[in-house]
C-alpha cells in the first residue's frame, strides 16, 4: 500500500535539517581529531543507525563533506578523511607598513591604480563629485596651512579621486586598505605626524596638479599627474629607508 502523500511530504522536509545534523557532526569529529587525516570513516550502515538517518541522508552528508575538501570516497574502500584544505592567504595579509619595503611596494601599486582612476575621473566625474574632490583638497591645504596633521584628509582626496571614477573597484581597494595606505602615518606605526613646512608645500603643489588636470577633464594629464605624485613617494620614502640604514 503506498504511503499517504503527507507522510511523504514531511519527510521531504526533514531530509536538509537531518543531512545537516549529520554533516555538522561528522565535520566536528574531523576538526577536533577524532576523524585523523587517513582514517576511514564508519560505514553507510553504521552511520544509518548511530544517527537514526536513512541512506540517502547519510549519502547527501558524506557529498557535502566532499565537496568541501575534507573526505573523499574510495571504490570498495569506503570514505577516508582527507589533510585538511589549505586556507589562502588574504589580500594583503603579509604587508607589514612598519617596513619601509613595504610602503614602496603600496606605492607602486597605488601608482598603477590610481593613476588610472585620475584618468577615469578626468572623463568621467559628475559635478558634484567634482566638488567633493575640491573640497576634500581645500579641507587638505588649510590644515597642512594651520600645521595640522592632514593623513586623513590626504586619504579623503585620493579617495574623493577614485569615486569620480565610477569604477567602484578602485574606491573598494582604497578603503580596503584604509589610511595606512598614506605612507607618512604608516612610517610613524599609525600616527599622524605633522609635515615639516617645506614638504607640505610638494605635497600641496603635487595634488593642485592632480586637481587641475582634473577639473581640465585632462585625463592623460590626470594618469600623469597622480603617476608622478605616487612615484615622488617613492623616491622620497627610498631616501628615506637609505637614510636608515646610515
Amino acid at each position: 500500500m503506498a504511503r499517504p502523500t503527507t507522510e511523504i511530504s514531511d519527510q521531504a522536509q526533514q531530509r536538509p535539517t537531518l543531512v545537516v545534523r549529520v554533516q555538522d557532526s561528522l565535520r566536528a569529529r574531523i576538526a577536533d581529531g577524532q576523524f585523523a587525516p587517513g582514517d576511514r570513516l564508519p560505514s553507510e550502515a553504521q552511520l544509518t543507525r548511530e544517527f537514526g538517518v536513512s541512506r540517502t541522508v547519510v549519502r547527501e552528508a558524506i557529498a557535502a563533506l566532499r565537496s568541501d575538501g575534507l573526505v573523499e570516497p574510495r571504490q570498495g574502500a569506503g570514505v577516508f578523511v582527507l589533510e585538511p584544505p589549505v586556507t589562502p592567504a588574504l589580500p594583503f595579509a603579509d604587508l607589514d607598513l612598519a617596513r619601509v619595503s613595504s610602503l614602496i611596494e603600496m606605492l607602486e601599486l597605488r601608482a598603477a591604480v590610481e593613476g588610472d582612476a585620475a584618468g577615469l575621473a578626468a572623463l568621467r566625474r559628475s559635478p558634484a563629485q567634482e566638488e567633493v574632490i575640491v573640497d576634500a583638497f581645500d579641507r587638505l591645504r588649510r590644515l597642512a596651512a594651520e600645521g595640522q596633521p592632514t593623513a586623513d584628509a590626504d586619504f579623503a582626496f585620493h579617495l574623493a579621486i577614485a569615486d569620480a571614477s565610477n569604477n567602484p573597484r578602485f574606491s573598494e581597494l582604497l578603503r580596503l586598505l584604509g589610511t595606512t595606505l598614506i605612507p607618512r602615518r604608516a612610517a610613524n606605526a599609525g600616527a599622524d605626524p605633522l609635515v615639516a613646512p617645506e614638504y607640505a608645500r610638494v605635497l600641496d603643489a603635487e595634488h593642485e596638479a592632480i586637481l587641475k588636470a582634473i577639473q581640465d577633464g585632462d585625463e592623460t594629464a590626470a594618469r600623469q599627474a597622480m603617476r608622478r605624485h605616487l612615484k615622488n613617494s617613492q623616491a622620497r620614502y627610498r631616501e628615506y629607508l637609505r637614510a636608515l640604514r646610515r
